[in-house]
């Protein structure tokens, strides 16, 4: 056999085993994602299905991270048992995706365990893009970047940080716009290898100068499309979690309703309505619901109306008392007993103070005010001596408090009236007029034949 015919031989063989071998791992891929499509478990790993040797069509699984018992992470620190087991498993199918989460964990104290979250990340090998930390209620924000396949363990870890208030997870594959950048790419990489040939080889000037101004806004395209492509592969290649710290009992609040109903029955029929009209010298129930609206204890309760000269104490208890710690969607309900003497509108102001999950206050205001309107109207019939004395007073207040008004208008036009006059005057004053001139002498006429 000849050494052509031998190396011929030799070629196909080599042809057949490299067909064998790529048959067997497209089969392979298929199986995967065929398991996907399907909701198969991929997370115990991929058994009889043979890992290629390039690194980016690697299908790999990341395994979810059972939980310990009693909350501890893998070093042994306990760090809480709000965490909820994300249901999207980053998975390297050969497409990419950009793997997004948001989450917010209430905790009791916000700077250990923006510590401890830092750490956690840490230890997945995972780094901090940037947080922010404010109080009065205190507050951490941190952005953290960790690889796809340490997403699920560091939702897990961040949300044994303390109570998980909110998650939010997202997968946007963006495959199709990394392979158009591609295309555009190598698209303006021969337009401009193409321009820098025609620039080489022009002569005239004005060739050359239009030749360089397209080179140049070719060039700037190339480069933008290439920090877009950057951008998306940066994204790809780092999962970023947005995790929100804050205090657990962080808003505490109070409103107080206040309400009123003719009679007196020691505020069994509270609440009545938000205002209320009656005759004068009416007797009327006032009822205040003071209602624990935030997420924390109050005690300390204090209400005061300084239209109508309450205070709590004089208040009548119909559920519940002054005394009393209401725990948050709780409220007491107070009455007072008045007769309705004229019209008013009333100012309830309630405060109390906050505490926290261990009974201690927090060093944060809590506190409402309410009105409502109350009028009593004269009842019917004939006025009295009386009455139209009183109403000829409170007319001759009103017409005086009018005239006040009119006055502080008018003041600052008192110079015009003034001026007028002055004008006016200045125009009736007579001039004086200069006398006529002297006549003019006439010239005397000679006699017609005087001697001479």
């Amino acid at each position: 056999m000849s050494n052509l015919k031998r190396l011929t031989l030799v070629t196909m063989v080599l042809a057949l085993l490299a067909s064998a071998c790529g048959f067997t791992e497209s089969r392979a891929f298929g199986t995967i994602a065929g398991e996907l499509r399907s909701g198969q478990d991929l997370s115990g790993g991929l058994e009889g299905v043979p890992e290629p040797t390039s690194a980016g069509a690697t299908a790999t699984t990341a395994a979810p991270s059972a939980p310990s018992e009693g909350g501890e992470d893998e070093g042994g620190e306990r760090l809480g048992d709000g965490a909820v087991t994300p249901v999207v498993a980053a998975v390297d199918t050969g497409r990419d995706i950009i793997y997004t989460a948001t989450v917010t964990v209430a905790v009791t104290d916000v700077a250990d365990a923006t510590a401890r979250a830092t750490q956690a990340i840490q230890a997945l090998g995972g780094i901090i893009f940037g947080q922010q930390t404010t109080g009065n209620p205190p507050q951490s924000t941190l952005v953290f970047k960790v690889l796809p396949e340490d997403f699920q363990t560091a939702l897990q870890r961040l949300g044994d940080l303390g109570e998980l208030r909110d998650q939010q997870i997202s997968a946007d594959d963006v495959t199709d716009r990394v392979v158009d950048l591609k295309s555009r790419i190598s698209t303006a990489e021969a337009s401009v290898e193409r321009l820098r040939e025609l620039l080489v080889e022009a002569a005239d000037i004005n060739n050359v100068v239009a030749l360089e101004n397209q080179l140049l806004e070719r060039e700037t395209q190339l480069e933008t499309l290439r920090g877009q492509l950057r951008t998306i592969q940066d994204q790809v290649s780092l999962a970023t979690i947005f995790l929100t710290i804050t205090e657990a009992a962080s808003q505490p609040g109070i409103r107080v309703d206040v309400t009123a109903y003719p009679g007196h029955d020691e505020g069994l029929a509270c609440p009545g309505t938000p205002g209320l009209g009656v005759d004068r010298d009416t007797e009327i129930t006032v009822c205040f619901e003071i209602i624990n609206t935030g997420d924390s204890d109050i005690t300390d309760i204090a209400l005061r109306d300084p239209i109508l000269d309450l205070e709590i104490d004089d208040l009548i208890a119909v559920l519940g008392t002054a005394d009393d710690t209401l725990e948050p969607g709780e409220s007491i309900v107070l009455a007072a007993e008045m007769v309705a003497e004229r019209r008013l509108r009333t100012q309830t102001n309630v405060t109390a103070t906050a505490l926290d999950k261990d009974g201690r206050p927090i060093d944060r205001p809590v506190a409402n005010t309410t009105s409502i309107e109350l009028q009593a109207h004269d009842p019917a019939g004939i006025p009295t001596f009386s009455d139209g004395v009183e109403g000829s007073y409170r007319l001759l207040v009103d017409f005086g408090r009018v005239m006040l008004l009119v006055l502080g208008a008018l003041l600052p036009f008192i110079w015009v009236p003034v001026l007028l006059w002055w004008l006016w005057t200045r125009r009736r004053r007579p001039q004086a007029v200069a006398p006529p001139p002297p006549p003019a002498a006439e010239p005397e006429k000679e006699e017609v034949g005087a001697p001479v």
